[in-house]
């Protein structure tokens, strides 16, 4: 049957019908809100190229976990700048390390509230990158050494998880990396840790304002030996089945908004929960936008959030979380 019988229009004719038919709902719980901490007193320095994000010191770390808490957000995705950088990010494991220390603060003042911790060392090395670097004698390549910093990110993960992080979040894209940390947590006596993977985090080019959000910026070449060829999408299910049989909880798609094909693709052939990053150079994007009158950022902002949602993402990393949730409550 066709028009004239058939008329969609029907069923779009007033606010309240198209919330009774509305297919996917975005609400607070869909969301983790990524948190820089960093040593010092007194700071809340914005990240120029995120508006309304910002580096935040430890004695101001908990008006905004108080504040992140009253808004309904359950989760919160928490990345470390330390004050020490070498060759082989050991602040990144150090017990008494920025993510730690905030960490344990963190339960303290929110129990309740899901600590994942990203687990990588390009924030804590000196050159910037995810693993151990080592320099072939003969030809002078550097090269990241995957065997070899497997180990150091299972001490990573261990000392997030005995800080108290709810979620290791490991986001390096070395080979098996799920299993070094599953084996780690479990022998240390994590057997309830969950892993959220990085399990398809491609080399893009919409990462750069989390680098300085981060100070992350690799020191020399790039990550495309470790980090995926945007090019592709068999490969994806390919990381995303060795990370399921490794052990990992849930599976991420990092970008969002160029890979939402990728993000249905993992949703209709695991059954694990899939996690959306909407990354920093989109949030940048919407924010530039914005400022410029372009477009309107709160109805951009839930259209995008919800276009996640329908692609099949169950949760959503997003620097919008905040605003988004006090938009779906009604407030401006």
């Amino acid at each position: 049957m066709a028009f004239p019988i058939v008329r969609h229009r029907r069923l779009r004719q007033s606010g309240a019908m198209r919330n009774l038919v509305r297919e996917t709902v975005l609400t607070a719980n869909d969301f983790i809100y990524p948190i820089f901490v960093t040593y010092g007193t007194n700071i809340r320095e914005e990240i120029t190229s995120m508006p309304g994000v910002y580096h935040l010191s430890m004695d101001l770390l908990e008006a905004e976990i108080r504040d992140i808490v009253s808004l309904g957000i359950q989760a919160i995705m928490l990345f470390g700048v330390p004050d020490h950088k070498d060759a082989e990010g050991s602040s990144a494991y150090d017990p008494n390390g920025i993510v730690q220390e905030a960490t344990r603060a963190i339960k303290g003042w929110a129990p309740e509230l899901i600590i994942m911790a990203d687990t990588c060392l390009c924030q804590f090395t000196d050159h910037g990158h995810c693993g151990v670097v080592h320099v072939h004698e003969a030809t002078g390549t550097a090269v990241v050494d995957n065997d070899a910093s497997l180990a150091l990110l299972v001490r990573t993960a261990v000392s997030q998880a005995e800080a108290g992080a709810d979620v290791i979040a490991p986001s390096n894209m070395m080979d098996g990396f799920v299993a070094a940390i599953r084996d780690g947590l479990d022998e240390a006596g994590f057997t309830h840790i969950p892993i959220l993977s990085y399990s398809v985090k491609y080399a893009s080019s919409f990462y750069g304002p989390f680098r300085e959000a981060a100070h992350s910026t690799p020191q020399f070449g790039d990550r495309k030996t470790y980090q995926m060829d945007p090019a592709n999408s068999r490969e994806a299910l390919r990381e995303a089945e060795s990370d399921v049989v490794e052990g990992a909880d849930m599976l991420m798609v990092k970008p969002a908004l160029a890979y939402l094909d990728i993000v249905r693709q993992l949703k209709d052939s695991f059954d694990l929960p899939v996690v959306a990053y909407n990354v920093s150079g989109e949030y940048s994007m919407v924010k530039a936008a914005s400022a410029n009158g372009w477009i309107d950022e709160k109805s951009v902002v839930l259209e995008t959030l919800t276009g996640m949602k329908r692609a099949g993402a169950d949760m959503i990393i997003t620097y919008h979380a905040k605003d988004a949730s006090r938009w779906l409550r009604g407030e401006e």
